[in-house]
């Protein structure tokens, strides 16, 4: 645990306030959600609510099995890293941070179609370097946006179409129902 230096009081309801600074670098907004935890030291642990979190062995086999079917390389994410990686992406970017243009995607709950020839591109996280054809479809949960689907062609040549956009939302839109279970 890394000591920030900020000491707050409890007010008489009970709250407290998170630094300004600390809520920038945590990437929490007005009524994100947090996870509260008790250490066995008794110390009180504050963690980003993540619900596509929950189910991802489920979005990890889910990715898997549209990849294989699809063909595309398939990325799960949250409204702040992803959740499950296939078809060929590193998989050592499972947990990785997303990028404030995918976050903005996210946010306007918009289907997003972009092809390698087009020059438009969506970076998934930052260290990425490949520029390739992708589809991005955002997981709304009772008409909040918590996560995207994400298509991305295997090679440079790839064109995605209406298929492929349809292919992501209909991903998009089975795990967002999964999360109203």
């Amino acid at each position: 645990m890394k000591a920030t230096g900020v000491v707050r009081r409890i007010d008489e309801l009970g709250r407290i306030v998170i630094p300004k600074e600390i809520r920038r670098t945590m990437r929490l907004r007005d009524g994100d959600p947090l996870e509260i935890f008790i250490d066995r030291d008794g110390s009180v642990i504050l963690k980003k609510y993540s619900p596509i979190a929950e189910l991802g062995g489920f979005a990890k086999e889910y990715a898997e099995s549209l990849a294989n079917a699809s063909g595309h390389s398939i990325c799960i994410t949250d409204n702040d890293q992803i959740i499950a990686i296939a078809g060929g992406m590193k998989r050592d970017c499972v947990g990785r941070s997303i990028t404030m243009s995918l976050e903005d995607v996210i946010g306007r709950r918009k289907n997003v179609i972009n092809n390698a020839s087009d020059g438009e591109y969506v970076n998934i996280f930052d260290s990425q370097e490949e520029k390739r054809s992708q589809v991005i479809s955002p997981i709304l949960c009772e008409g909040d946006a918590i996560g995207a689907v994400v298509l991305v062609g295997k090679t440079d040549d790839v064109v995605m179409g209406e298929m492929e956009q349809v292919l992501a939302k209909c991903a998009a839109d089975f795990m967002g129902r999964q999360m109203e279970m």
